[in-house]
């Protein structure tokens, strides 16, 4: 039996990696233009005209008066409708291309499916292995495209995205050779824009990078081994919220809580702009004007084409995906991942690392679409059931610290003939009133999306006709850039932690830390801020080269305190994030501008009530509003605590 498997699966094996080969060399041969232009060789990002951003994105008063400023006579060429991973990305590309670009979000930047996911730039190795099996071009499309925008991403923000290994455990020995070819086929479709190659490692030192791996699983198969391969991991919710301020410094209009009421059309029922409203104010309606409106709401795009077009058949097809957290010690306190690539019922499930923490997940079930989702005790139990297998340490459901859901807007081309098979592409639309959608798609692929979402814009003939080339594949994040460096959390250890030997004064236009010199007399005025290795971690990962300005906020404002035990932020972050990041409500602070809701539920409880004190002091809230604020945040930081048990999860493998 042992030599029918093997002669089962290493032809199949060597049929993938050839698969991969020749599809995907043919396919780069056939998709230059798709392959960011510092992986083709030319040019070179320095030798693209530069992007000139604001110090500081303007405020969000001053963004709504600027929203107030169309007219059908004067209107604004682009207004996006939807403030997620895609909007925001379209928002830049837009701007930079010289078009006068406004966007508005309902909720906050990112309030939706994209800060619940998995929190990796990924190519997606299933849908590579659905590509070799049914000889699905379309999945290797989808495959190759997002491993090379997952380069272009993790260059953009190098502080929020970063290369992350992943074992996969072996427990038949034929597994071993099964995922070494899968994997390389991953690495060569990737082509020049791999990370690092995938390698077998032995069981010891798959121990050794996690050491918490089962040895046995129950069937009595021992650890033959893993397989390792790299991929990208990042900080999804800040990833979308320093795109829209990007956006904002590069000179476009963004603004979160504006609601779209209805869309406005003209003579000819063409949509030529909407009609919306300050959700945070007491201000009525109002209207805003556009040679173009983009619907980029994820899994509410058909709602909004609905209001120009009720009879419009969806194309959207919802899919609930759930995550826990646990602590960090069920990694091993490693920074090496897990994937099980196909669990009972053939799903994957990863286990990752993520600030300190571990994140597992995920589902995927078919589902309604809701505005604010949260995990059931079926899927937890599912995720914590199938971690058992894979560890060899007891799976506690007492352990979870906090539980999430997101609902990935699957699309299906209404134009297309056959939507049995819907793939994780996105779809791009130009409806018969004008309006265009864009939806679908994967987080990695959200600069791609963009992209071809502003062609299109471009392509209606209703814009200027001195619209510049796409050049996001080039544009750094706030917090990346030149000025910003890898050992950025030394350098803050070094000059902030408890063994510094001088004052340190950060500079708020600049990474670099100024030391004191010992023998000057310290100035009047609250004392030196002190921070620990791990917040200085923290910093430098959340702020890039920005981490300096919270910093001195901290110094100025006498805020260096941290807001809750065993976690890494600092008072001083709340006030930052009010003044330069559109952070305008807790559930804003504590979910998306720090991931405190998705690390520790009952923490961010816990914070709450310093958080909206500070935010009270710095918007000027009264007493009856802080407390209305405090109210939503709490019934909305409760969906992350975890469900109620069902049942006891089994126990250890090995």
């Amino acid at each position: 039996m042992p030599l029918l498997l093997l002669k089962s699966y290493l032809p199949v094996a060597a049929a993938a990696g050839a698969f991969a080969a020749v599809g995907g060399a043919g396919y780069l041969l056939s998709q230059q233009q798709h392959i960011p232009i510092w992986a083709r060789g030319f040019p070179q990002p320095d030798e693209v005209e530069p992007v000139e951003l604001l110090e500081r994105p303007p405020p969000r008063p001053t963004q709504l008066e600027r929203l107030r400023g169309s007219t059908r006579d004067r209107p604004f060429d682009l207004l996006i409708v939807g403030g997620g991973a895609t909007g925001a990305g379209c928002a830049l590309d837009a701007v930079t291309r010289g078009l006068r670009t406004v966007l508005v979000e309902r909720d906050d930047f990112a309030s939706g499916t994209s800060s619940k996911s998995t929190k990796l730039v990924h190519g997606g190795v299933r849908y590579l292995e659905k590509a070799f099996f049914q000889g699905d071009i379309r999945q290797l499309r989808l495959v190759y495209e997002a491993l090379h925008e997952r380069a272009t991403m993790l260059s953009l923000a190098p502080h929020l995205a970063a290369p992350l290994g992943i074992l996969t455990p072996c427990y038949k020995w034929w597994e071993v050779p099964y995922y070494w070819a899968g994997l390389k086929a991953y690495d060569i479709v990737a082509g020049r824009t791999n990370l690092i190659s995938s390698r077998y490692v032995p069981a010891t030192e798959a121990l050794d990078m996690v050491p918490t791996l089962a040895t046995s699983q129950q069937d009595g198969s021992t650890l033959k081994g893993a397989v390792l391969y790299y991929d990208g991991r990042f900080d999804d919710a800040r990833f979308n919220v320093t795109l829209a301020c990007t956006a904002a410094a590069a000179g476009g209009v963004v603004a979160n809580y504006v609601d779209c009421k209805q869309l406005i059309k003209n003579h000819d029922d063409k949509v030529v702009g909407a009609v919306v409203q300050d959700r945070l104010g007491s201000e009525p309606p109002f209207e805003v004007y556009a040679r173009v409106v983009l619907n980029t709401t994820g899994c509410f795009v058909d709602q909004v084409r609905q209001m120009s077009q009720p009879a419009a058949p969806d194309i959207i097809q919802p899919s609930s995906g759930a995550h826990i957290t646990l602590p960090a010690f069920y990694g091993g306190n490693s920074r090496s991942g897990i994937i099980i690539p196909k669990t009972k019922d053939g799903r994957v499930v990863f286990m990752l690392p993520f600030l300190d923490s571990v994140i597992a997940g995920t589902t995927d079930a078919k589902c309604d679409v809701e505005r604010n989702p949260v995990a059931t005790r079926q899927e937890v139990d599912f995720i914590l059931t199938t971690l058992q297998d894979y560890l060899g340490v007891p799976v506690r459901r007492s352990d979870v610290l906090s539980a999430w859901s997101g609902i990935r807007p699957l699309a299906a081309d209404p134009r297309a003939k056959d939507t049995q098979n819907t793939v994780r592409d996105h779809v791009i639309l130009e409806e018969s009133d004008g309006l265009i959608t864009a939806s679908g798609g994967k987080w990695t692929t959200y600069r791609l999306m963009a992209e071809e979402a502003v062609d299109a814009v471009v392509a209606t003939g209703r814009m200027p006709t001195n619209v510049k080339r796409c050049r996001t594949s080039s544009v750094p994040l706030l917090g990346a850039g030149p000025e910003y460096n890898h050992v950025l959390a030394v350098q803050l250890a070094q000059d902030f932690g408890p063994l510094a030997a001088t004052v340190a004064q950060p500079d708020p236009n600049s990474t670099a830390l100024v030391p004191r010199s010992p023998a000057a007399s310290s100035p009047p005025g609250p004392p030196r801020v002190v921070i620990n290795a791990q917040t200085a971690e923290h910093l430098a990962q959340a702020y890039g080269s920005r981490a300096g300005r919270v910093l001195q906020t901290a110094q100025d404002r006498n805020l260096g305190l941290r807001l809750v035990d065993g976690h890494p932020f600092l008072e001083a972050e709340v006030v930052y994030c009010v003044r330069h990041e559109y952070c305008v409500t807790p559930e804003d602070f504590l979910a998306r501008r720090t991931r405190l809701a998705f690390l520790d539920a009952r923490a961010a409880l816990a914070a709450l009530p310093r958080v909206a004190e500070l935010m009270a002091s710095e918007l000027g809230w009264d007493g009856p509003r802080r407390a209305a604020m405090t109210a939503t945040a709490r019934e909305y930081l409760a969906t992350y605590l975890p469900p109620p048990a069902s049942q006891s999860v089994a126990a250890p493998a090995s």
